[in-house]
């Protein structure tokens, strides 16, 4: 134990993609490692969507830090919420307590970025956060039921009315297995209900989805999301919503009582505390070896990190990218222990994809461009092997291949883990 305790400490904030590649990395390392998250597990946010559409279960998904680094001698895991960082006593403050550092590795991932539009903040769904997907499961359903009670036809509509707001990858694969959800499976389960009338509306300010791709596969995905019913309304930027209805900055006002917004992501709210000027979206400007500049001791990764490639264009905010980050930051810690110098960050592109609902999706993976049922099934092989835990990914496959076969959903639920407080304080970024 005095050994350990001479070692060097490594401080990981975040067991997201990047914080538990960090920590994975340094196993072998001469360094006392300790990872600190304020959930006690890590969680595959790519399928936050199929919670909220009643694909698979919360627990499918997420997986408990503990046993992740079960075998790990090095590292300890401390379920805290970091408040503030003092930078120039290495120095963390959380509410358990303060822990001092030697090195630290910031991967406190991002949150969802309003724009300062409080109607949103408070009336609006967002995607990042468990409680977030099982509320907006449960809402959808529990519309559902209203609206089979309800006699009046235009408040009926509006409880049946779904609009989703942002054309990025989340906004487009909500979209599309909200549309499947209720087409295929809701209509079904309530044979007395003019399903006909439900709407499903993807609004992009822009002028195409999924900007990241190239313009022939953003086409093929608007014209899939038709194919599924999908309402698509290219210049459609939402400036309100109070719950009742979405209100566009042209004036348009859409009767909905649910609006999902995927239209904005920006840094976790902690690396405010560094007191550090930040860039666009609250990123942490870095130097090329993902140190904090005047803090050498400090990595900034992941969503948090701003740094551009060689085109001048900011890294994007992708699960590829905080991980390859985070395995160049425990590869400069060991270089520092050593007295080397620390080595850039070269990014390398692994591809993008999205899907688009049963047996579509499109993917680019370096010059090859995948559409269709063949882009579909990279997306199910490339995010099944990276789901944390065997037994995990034998039930997600099991609830794919039993929607795909008997066009049903396993987890259509209304009250799982549902807790309106917990839910208010995600959204206020609390907890």
């Amino acid at each position: 134990m005095n050994a350990q305790n001479k070692l060097p400490r490594v401080v990981i904030i975040g067991a997201g993609f990047g914080g538990l590649k960090a920590a994975r990395a340094l196993a072998d390392a001469p360094v006392q490692v300790t990872l600190i998250d304020r959930n006690n597990y890590h969680l595959f946010q790519p399928l936050l969507y199929q919670v909220a559409s009643a694909g698979v279960a919360p627990s499918e998904i997420a997986y408990p830090v503990r046993a992740v680094f079960r075998g790990q001698k090095n590292l300890d895991f401390q379920m805290a919420e970091v408040r503030r960082i003092d930078l120039a006593n290495h120095r963390l403050f959380t509410d358990r307590g303060e822990l001092e550092y030697d090195y630290l590795i910031l991967a406190a991932g991002g949150q969802t970025n309003f724009f300062g539009m409080q109607s949103l903040e408070h009336n609006a769904f967002d995607l990042k956060e468990l409680g977030n997907a099982v509320a907006i499961r449960n809402h959808v359903l529990r519309q559902f039921e209203l609206a089979a009670l309800e006699p009046d036809a235009e408040i009926r509509r509006a409880l049946l009315t779904f609009v989703v707001a942002g054309g990025g990858p989340t906004g487009v694969e909500m979209a599309g297995a909200l549309s499947e959800l209720i087409r295929l499976v809701l209509a079904k389960d309530f044979p007395r209900l003019p399903v006909q009338d439900a709407r499903v509306l993807l609004l992009e300010a822009a002028d195409r989805l999924l900007p990241a791709m190239p313009a022939d596969l953003s086409a093929e995905t608007a014209r899939a999301l038709g194919k599924k019913q999908v309402e698509v309304r290219f210049g459609a930027a939402v400036s309100g919503y109070d719950g009742s209805a979405v209100a566009l900055r042209g004036g348009e006002r859409i009767p909905a009582r649910t609006l999902i917004w995927a239209a904005g992501v920006r840094a976790a709210g902690l690396v405010e505390s560094l007191g550090v000027p930040l860039a666009r979206q609250g990123r942490v400007p870095v130097t090329p070896s993902l140190q904090l500049p005047g803090h050498p001791e400090v990595f900034v990764i992941g969503d948090a990190a701003y740094l551009e490639d060689a085109n001048g264009q900011a890294l994007p905010m992708l699960a590829p990218v905080a991980m390859q980050q985070a395995a160049c930051a425990a590869a400069n810690i060991r270089a520092l222990i050593r007295g080397e110098t620390p080595q850039p960050f070269s990014y390398r592109d692994p591809g993008s994809m999205a899907t688009i609902g049963r047996n579509r999706a499109v993917a680019q993976i370096g010059p090859l461009k995948l559409r269709g049922f063949l882009a579909w099934a990279a997306w199910l092989f490339v995010h099944l092997v990276q789901i944390i835990g065997f037994r995990n990914r034998l039930v997600v496959l099991v609830n794919w291949a039993w929607d795909y076969i008997f066009y049903d959903r396993a987890v259509r639920l209304i009250g799982e883990w549902e807790d309106p407080g917990k839910f208010a304080s995600e959204k206020a970024g609390v907890g």
